[in-house]
């Protein structure tokens, strides 16, 4: 069984975030404990599992994300990941659909290489900032919103790009919030830089404690920016260490993310199920 590391939302290696990719044998997915255990040896922010569904009239591969401590319901990165395993290997051709706990998604490739994702915008709702929030973070909230039940994340806005690229987050406190993760975002602090917004993705909860460029949360980002902005397009630039840029379209209910990706590692995976 082949198993894949794949630097997604950028197009050099080492950049980006990494993410497992394994495209299973069997029409199936194996015990749920074998495929956690293989997302805790592979130890990135997320493996991705996919097999065919010949017999599934919406969806040509079934698809799940699993972190090193638990499955998620959404991870943009990772099907980034598995979307360019498939066409460059052959795999898959064209657009590709996937049933996921998600929903149906959709990944098509383009003629220069960047693969558009088809994802739901998550619905925000305005909440009261937590009153713990700005000692977690080390800095002064100026808004939060909840993501939806299939996010999970609690948006927050900062004062501008140094203050998010600025952030020590005290993330024992951040686990202890009642969402999956934290987002923080602030809008670009120069003209003409490229990307129109900053964000990092703090989920400690979820046993990743930063992540470097997190596509479920552009489902959010894009619908929060294009309010501000009056522009349904943006792109965004995930200020981690590795760092990445995710072109945004906000088409109605859903969100269309771009990006690149670079295969890094192509091995077997021995221990089979």
């Amino acid at each position: 069984m082949r198993i894949r590391i794949v630097d997604a939302f950028t197009d050099r290696p080492f950049a980006g975030n990494p993410a497992g990719v394994v495209l299973l044998e069997e029409d199936r997915f194996p015990d749920d404990a074998w495929l956690q255990r293989v997302a805790a040896e592979v130890n990135l922010s997320e493996t991705a599992f996919a097999h065919r569904v010949p017999q599934d009239p919406e969806a040509d591969w079934a698809l799940r994300w699993l972190t090193p401590s638990t499955e998620v319901d959404l991870c943009g990165h990772a099907t980034l990941a598995t979307a360019h395993v498939l066409h460059t290997t052959g795999a898959a051709t064209g657009t590709v659909r996937f049933t996921t706990r998600g929903g149906i998604l959709t990944a098509t490739a383009e003629p220069d290489g960047t693969i558009a994702l088809d994802f739901p915008a998550a619905p925000l709702t305005a909440v009261d900032v937590p009153g713990d929030l700005a000692d977690a973070l080390g800095a002064e909230p100026l808004s939060a919103h909840d993501t939806g039940p299939v996010v999970g994340d609690l948006l927050v806005e900062l004062a501008d790009e140094r203050t998010v690229r600025g952030l020590d987050p005290d993330l024992a406190a951040v686990a202890r919030l009642s969402h999956r993760g934290v987002i923080v975002t602030a809008r670009a602090g120069e003209p003409g830089c490229g990307y129109d917004f900053v964000s990092r993705f703090f989920g400690p909860a979820v046993g990743v404690p930063e992540d470097p460029v997190t596509g479920s949360a552009h489902t959010a980002l894009a619908p929060f920016w294009a309010a501000r902005t009056g522009r349904p397009e943006a792109v965004g630039l995930q200020a981690s260490a590795r760092t990445g840029l995710v072109s945004t379209a906000l088409r109605g209910d859903r969100v269309h993310l771009r990006g690149t990706a670079v295969t890094v590692v192509d091995g077997e995976l021995l221990a089979r199920p």
